[in-house]
């Protein structure tokens, strides 16, 4: 006993910090997949590769695990361009990622108009117009699903965000069904912590976007990041309440609905 635990330690000390980082993530990212069934045998995912460090973490980690044998998929990736919006990215440096991870690579672009509702902020209609365009490339590369690079961070920020802003308790869940548009939208890496894909990212060395969208300052998640960070000084183990809350509605101490 007293050698497997030497043994252990001794095969663990070997790890570089580049292994330790990638093991922490993948172990969170596979138990998303696992835990909420992301992931079913004949799916074809499209992947939302935006540039930042999120959704080139987001392919990587799809594309090694496309390679099991069970469930078997498949995986492609887009890159939605916003032709009205001032920011740049290396579409070069993109498409030879994605194929160098043996994942064709498709790029779209699309435009909005910001006059069309004004009452809505340039991030959300952004962010639901190139929702719209992923749609578009699904259906014509017939994909199954559509995985987006939201972490735990996004989901648990959305959730604090709505309740501030919306008075609604509610956010991006790790599955969603779309019906009107016959498709799902999965979100793999619904347990990883941002702090660790900034880990990983500096380990992988991934290339930044060339300029960053001039409205990135404008949003509300900003704040909440803070507001996030603020909680963990609180209670380090905040994040974990959060995400458990959302599964523990306590509705005979909730107010009644009162129309």
């Amino acid at each position: 006993m007293y050698f497997c635990a030497r043994f252990l330690k001794t095969d663990m000390a070997q790890f570089t910090e580049e292994d330790k980082i990638m093991r922490r993530v993948e172990q969170r990212f596979n138990k998303g997949v696992v835990k909420y069934r992301l992931i079913e045998d004949g799916d074809k995912i499209l992947v939302g590769l935006s540039g930042g460090k999120d959704s080139l973490a987001l392919l990587e980690l799809l594309a090694k695990r496309s390679r099991i044998l069970k469930p078997h998929f498949t995986v492609m990736a887009a890159h939605i361009g916003m032709t009205n919006i001032p920011y740049k990215s290396d579409l070069e440096y993109l498409k030879n990622y994605a194929e160098g991870l043996g994942v064709p690579f498709v790029y779209f672009e699309t435009s909005f108009d910001l006059s069309t509702d004004t009452r809505k902020s340039p991030c959300f209609l952004c962010s639901w117009n190139r929702r719209k365009a992923l749609f578009t490339v699904a259906k014509e590369y017939e994909c199954t699903k559509i995985a987006l690079g939201h972490h735990m961070d996004d989901i648990l920020e959305t959730l604090l965000m709505n309740i501030t802003f919306q008075g609604a308790f509610g956010t991006m869940p790790p599955r969603l069904v779309m019906r009107k548009f016959d498709m799902t939208i999965i979100r793999p890496m619904c347990l990883v912590h941002e702090s660790d894909l900034s880990e990983m990212a500096r380990v992988r060395g991934y290339h930044r976007q060339i300029k960053n969208c001039p409205y990135e300052s404008e949003s509300n998640r900003s704040d909440m990041k803070e507001v996030l960070k603020s909680l963990e000084k609180l209670n380090p183990e905040a994040r974990y309440c959060l995400w458990g809350s959302m599964t523990n509605i306590q509705e005979d101490l909730l107010p009644d609905k009162i129309d």
